[in-house]
């Protein structure tokens, strides 16, 4: 039996919005601490790693952990139907995912569940980054747009003392630079000078989670995957890592 209600069903429509831009079935875990989802695009370019706690929920009952394969565009697509003031209610039901919403009305759907292998997703928890640097994710989804209007790459470079963004087209280029003491870098740590190139295609699309957090951590390496950890408060951390664009001397 697993039943949990939701008052801030914005928490989970954001968070499966951004997942779905990546990937389009998933298995979520369903355990005492909440309920999460790891895999990685088709492509292996990229790996979402999603949580949202049993605290974010108004109630939460479940007798058993388990793992449920869903479609995720067939998830987001009864998510949206909740308006701003609906409560959702999720159970499980003969093989289906039942969500109901409710306020001046109730609405019942129904989602039949997928049976999915566990694919083979890379193992991100044993990458060790050298660079660490949290910053308002307003600043890097700016940094993101300016970059996409000359290039489709963007560098990522931090030192001890700044972090800057730069791309560069045939004719034209962009950067963005903070200094440590700018209010909008909240924290920088790195291993002398960084430096790692990523595809925007992707961090437009990851950047996307920043709807749901009040900051976003961006941890890499030389030459190195990044991870991008958007969170908010004990209640939801949504996570991608994403592997880099081998820089051509």
């Amino acid at each position: 039996m697993f039943r949990a209600k939701l008052s801030q069903v914005s928490l989970l429509t954001d968070s499966i919005s951004t997942i779905a831009e990546l990937i389009d079935e998933g298995i979520f875990k369903i355990t005492k601490e909440g309920l999460s989802l790891t895999a990685a695009d088709r492509a292996l370019v990229a790996v979402v790693d999603f949580k949202i706690s049993s605290k974010a929920f108004d109630e939460y009952e479940l007798d058993k952990e388990q793992s449920i394969g869903v479609n995720i565009g067939n998830l987001l697509s009864v998510l949206k139907r909740a308006g701003g003031e609906d409560k959702a209610t999720f159970k499980l039901q003969d093989s289906k995912l039942e969500i109901i919403l409710e306020n001046s009305s109730r609405r019942r759907f129904l989602i039949p569940l997928i049976d999915l292998s566990q694919e083979e997703v890379p193992p991100i928890e044993q990458l060790e980054f050298t660079s660490k640097v949290e910053l308002k994710p307003e600043i890097l989804q700016s940094g993101i747009a300016d970059a996409e209007v000359v290039s489709d790459s963007v560098l990522f470079e931090a030192s001890r003392e700044k972090f800057s963004m730069v791309a560069e087209g045939d004719i034209s280029s962009s950067q963005l630079e903070l200094e440590k003491g700018n209010e909008a870098l909240l924290e920088i740590k790195a291993d002398g000078n960084i430096r790692a190139r990523y595809p925007l295609d992707y961090l437009k699309k990851m950047v996307k989670a920043a709807k749901v957090a009040n900051s976003v951590t961006l941890e890499w390496g030389q030459d190195y995957p990044m991870k991008l950890s958007f969170k908010l408060e004990d209640k939801l951390a949504l996570n991608f890592v994403l592997a880099p664009r081998v820089m051509e001397e």
